[in-house]
């Protein structure tokens, strides 16, 4: 069951609100009768930037191994980027080349 406090709340009680849901995990805040914002723990934060991390290393991995990868010089990378931006600039969008 995901956790949930009103904006209301934190502003009357301030940070201790939070405090008190946060150990049982991320909270949701409720604003305008919509979830708005989703607080959690620092180190629960930092366990998910890494988790991500090494899924799309992971994923970067089998794409390298089922040939969906090119070698190309950063060279090659930086060229690629800037016809996508005039590209961009001039409202089309490229996908890499």
């Amino acid at each position: 069951m995901e956790t949930t406090i009103p904006a209301q709340e934190i502003k009357r009680r301030g940070i201790g609100a939070l405090n008190e849901s946060l150990a049982e995990g991320p909270v949701w805040v409720i604003s305008g009768n919509k979830p708005k914002y989703v607080v959690l723990l620092a180190d629960d934060f930092r366990r998910l930037r890494h988790e991500a991390f090494v899924n799309q290393c992971l994923q970067s991995e089998a794409e390298y191994k089922a040939g969906l990868a090119k070698p190309t010089s950063p060279e090659e990378l930086m060229k690629a980027f800037d016809e996508a931006a005039e590209s961009a600039d001039e409202g089309e969008y490229r996908a890499q080349p």
